[in-house]
């Protein structure tokens, strides 16, 4: 099964069905959403199959296949899976279909609108909402497969564009001036990191041509470089500030708020989920690899940074009334550690981060479906327009604080094991970084419990509210497989630990990044009484 291409086909057949999707005549609306729908399944059942294939023994690349394509310029179709990349390919392909069955009656046809309020989209084709969703999924499968950094490139740039219609097209109908500069925002702040890598990569051709004689893009290649250390610092900082823009990390997050809140449920759900992890997935897979001199010389900068936009963002989260904007804030704290497990640069940070993307999209991802169900029913993204809904929506209340929860890392949940092993590989290099950091988990939950609280517990606050219907047979099918996943990876990661580690230890041991020593040798003989307390 592995000389399978399952990568190939993983990026094939949603790439078909977009343009199929988008040739189906608006009245047969139901037929997009049902081809939608099959092929996203089909795509998960794929990458599940490809997950079970895969060997995490085996060193280096799998499924890898690699085809020229600009013989002149040394570019080629190369992708493969390792640990990291399988993961997060799990975690797209997961999340398209939850957010296809989510948005199956958001987006309102030429002929019917959805039920009033801010967040209602446009009435805008749903055939293109769909097939935007699929062209979507192409960029974000694309993104993590690359094996060659010009084709990473490109599909990392192309996801800019059907998240760009997403947000500005099918956001807030009523906040169409709001709707429009978010979106412009976005494709701005991205526009401006990319340029500053695709800098970085001619810089890394560069180098490879004067180097080897002829250039190229390989990244297997690229990383036998011996590259000077000035040279690699500059061409860090390239790559660096594209992938913290995308993550966001703080101080590079302003555009998040923004199009978190301006996107339909959908977007939210797989810009924070999936597009916001290519960022943080590029710091371990081509930042540490490629320039390992310039990244343990950034690295106490890279954590600074991280630990103060745990804090910034848990505190920023903390004062939002706008629910939707709150969740994003969330997101730019939990990014904070995800860098922070990253530029430890130990194997058990490392597994953490990767963990970490991973869980982050399904706590997050989990969230923002709530807060969607709960502005479809109300209307607004206020807080103050909720209060006591756990009375007339219990279901919906219980996969909230479930969602909360998991935000907040509470032991027995998914996101616990991710954040602990963070913290803990943290703890053996960067000692009060991490006591530090540790101190925004409090703040974590300030901010997760203070929200349910103030929509969903006491009495209840608005009178019309009395009507609102619990969570439909399919808003139960939605959020059951996510809660479940929640909660058998907060028991049990052992699973994606055995994928990710020797992924993310073989990464730092070949850019010479070893894991400290105990400072109690493991064999240490243990000392008995009469050692200790003398005679009696």
């Amino acid at each position: 099964m592995n000389s399978f291409p399952w990568l190939t086909v993983l990026l094939i057949v949603p790439a078909v069905a977009a343009v199929v999707v988008m040739a189906v005549p608006r009245r047969f609306a139901t037929v997009a959403k049902q081809i939608t729908l099959a092929v996203t399944l089909v795509e998960f059942g794929l990458a599940l199959l490809a997950t079970i294939a895969y060997e995490p023994s085996r060193a280096g690349f799998q499924f890898a296949q690699k085809y020229s394509w600009i013989r002149q310029f040394g570019v080629s179709y190369s992708v493969g899976a390792d640990g990291i990349s399988l993961v997060l390919i799990l975690l797209a392909t997961l999340l398209v279909p939850v957010v296809v069955l989510a948005s199956w009656d958001e987006v309102a046809g030429p002929a019917q609108a959805g039920a009033g309020g801010a967040d209602v989209v446009s009435r805008r084709s749903v055939s293109a909402f769909f097939a935007l969703l699929l062209a979507l999924e192409v960029g974000m499968i694309g993104v993590f497969a690359a094996t060659d950094v010009f084709l990473f490139y490109v599909f990392f740039e192309a996801m800019l564009i059907p998240m760009y219609f997403l947000i500005g097209s099918y956001g807030a109908v009523k906040e169409q001036a709001q709707r429009s500069y978010a979106a412009v925002k976005f494709l701005l702040y991205s526009l401006f990191g990319g340029l500053l890598m695709l800098a970085a990569v001619i810089g890394l051709y560069v180098v490879s041509a004067d180097q080897l004689g002829t250039g190229t893009f390989d990244f297997a290649t690229l990383r036998q470089l011996d590259i000077t250390p000035g040279v690699q610092k500059l061409l860090f900082l390239g790559f660096f500030i594209a992938f913290a823009i995308k993550a966001p990390l703080f101080p590079f997050h302003t555009w998040l708020p923004d199009a978190g809140a301006q996107s339909p449920t959908g977007g939210a759900i797989l810009l924070v989920g999936v597009l916001d992890k290519v960022g943080t997935f590029g710091l371990i897979r081509y930042c540490i690899p490629l320039f390992p001199d310039a990244s343990s010389y950034f690295a106490p900068m890279v954590l600074a940074l991280a630990v103060v936009g745990i804090f910034y963002g848990a505190l920023l989260a903390i004062g939002q009334r706008d629910m939707k904007r709150l969740v994003a804030y969330t997101s730019l704290a939990h990014f904070g550690f995800i860098a922070m497990g990253t530029f430890a640069l130990t194997s058990q940070g490392g597994t953490g981060a990767v963990l970490y993307m991973v869980n982050h999209g399904l706590s997050t991802g989990l969230l923002f479906l709530v807060v969607g169900f709960l502005v479809t029913r109300r209307g607004s993204r206020d807080v103050s327009a909720y209060g006591g809904m756990a009375k007339v929506t219990p279901v919906l209340a219980g996969v909230f604080l479930i969602a909360g929860l998991s935000s907040l890392a509470l032991p027995g949940l998914n996101s616990f094991v991710s954040e602990f092993l963070v913290l803990a590989g943290t703890f053996t290099r960067y000692r009060a970084l991490a006591i530090v950091a540790t101190c925004g988990i409090v703040l974590a939950a300030i901010y997760i419990l203070y929200l349910f609280q103030r929509t969903m517990t006491g009495p209840l606050v608005h009178e019309q509210a009395k009507g609102v219907l619990d969570l439909s047979v399919r808003e139960k099918i939605v959020v059951a497989p996510v809660v479940a996943l929640i909660i058998a990876l907060g028991v049990y990661p052992k699973p994606l630990i055995d994928i990710i580690r020797p992924t993310v230890t073989a990464t730092f041991e070949d850019a010479g990044h070893t894991d400290p020593a105990p400072s109690v040798p493991v064999n240490a003989a243990p000392v008995n009484a009469s050692q200790a307390g003398g005679h009696s």
